[in-house]
């Protein structure tokens, strides 16, 4: 293990030394992030002894990152997320069985370094049930060092649109279940309640209102049926897409954060148009409403219907 790699691991104060070349890339000492000790229980391993059986493996990674644009205003969007980390383990160990740490390691931190944020990565993995030690491989990569990987893609998801006439359907329920079986990413958006809104002094104020309305019929939703889970963010969403979540989305911070969108009158369907468009959706499915004019794929549906 040579200097800068044991460096990478130690306590920060030792770490900083490892900065090198990273730190006059970025202008100055890079960011980290980390993930330490994350155990998962795997069939990896060349000898015959390995095979048709699991073992435990130890994954400690520390990512050099660019530093957060600033403000950073406590946006999850604006970092590296840690459940990127996690996602290139289970990502890499999921695509096939290997016989070496190196070629996981290697496969990870490419995956890593996909990220925009990431510049620089030191991964180590170790096979805790092989002896009685820890055995293990510790690499370094940089950015344009790694080897060619080309990006997970998760499938496009559906998003789709509930009218308050759907949500508060007797077969609202039925229809869950239907989505929950699809076993693809679905996104739910949703209209204001029925109740009247406040209306504000300025345009402004109005449309944090409108979204505020609509995040309330949001946790409203989830409220009839726990299975759903509110997002707001890119991150969360990118997440519930992968996970297989059944999420409705909460527009307040994408929709306020869009310059065009900025100073729009919020009618949530055509809000659920431009989210549609935003997440490259493979369609956009209106239950118990009409049909805006769109360009992108739309389907009209009861809520007792078959999807």
């Amino acid at each position: 293990m040579n200097d800068e790699i044991a460096q990478a691991f130690d306590h920060p104060e030792h770490r900083a030394r490892a900065t090198g070349a990273v730190a006059s890339e970025v202008g100055g000492m890079p960011d980290r992030i980390s993930l330490r000790d994350h155990i998962v229980t795997v069939e990896i391993g060349a000898f015959q002894v390995e095979r048709d059986t699991t073992q435990r493996l130890s994954f400690n990674l520390v990512v050099e990152v660019a530093p957060a644009p600033a403000p950073l205003e406590d946006d999850v969007d604006n970092i590296l997320s840690y459940d990127r980390l996690t996602e290139a383990i289970a990502t890499e160990l999921a695509a096939e069985r290997l016989n070496l740490l190196e070629t996981l390691a290697d496969r990870i931190a490419a995956r890593i370094l996909l990220e925009p944020q990431a510049l620089r990565i030191f991964v180590r993995i170790e096979k805790l049930d092989r002896g009685p030690g820890a055995l293990g491989v510790e690499i370094v990569r940089a950015r344009g060092q790694a080897g060619a990987l080309e990006s997970a893609k998760s499938p496009p998801p559906m998003v789709v649109f509930l009218s308050n006439k759907a949500t508060k359907d007797a077969g609202f329920s039925g229809l869950v279940d239907q989505l929950i079986a699809l076993k693809s990413p679905v996104l739910l958006t949703v209209m204001a309640p029925y109740t009247p809104l406040l209306k504000a002094a300025n345009a402004a104020g109005q449309r944090h209102i409108d979204l505020l309305a609509i995040e309330q019929n949001a946790w409203i939703l989830v409220g009839q049926d726990p299975r759903i889970k509110v997002v707001g963010t890119r991150t969360e969403l990118d997440w519930a897409i992968k996970q297989g979540q059944l999420c409705v989305w909460a527009p307040s911070r994408l929709v306020l954060s869009q310059v065009d969108l900025a100073s729009a009158t919020i009618d949530p369907l055509s809000i659920s148009v431009w989210f549609a468009k935003e997440m490259q959706a493979s369609e956009l499915v209106i239950v118990d409403a009409n049909a805006p004019q769109t360009d992108i794929p739309v389907r009209c549906i009861s809520v007792g219907e078959r999807l």
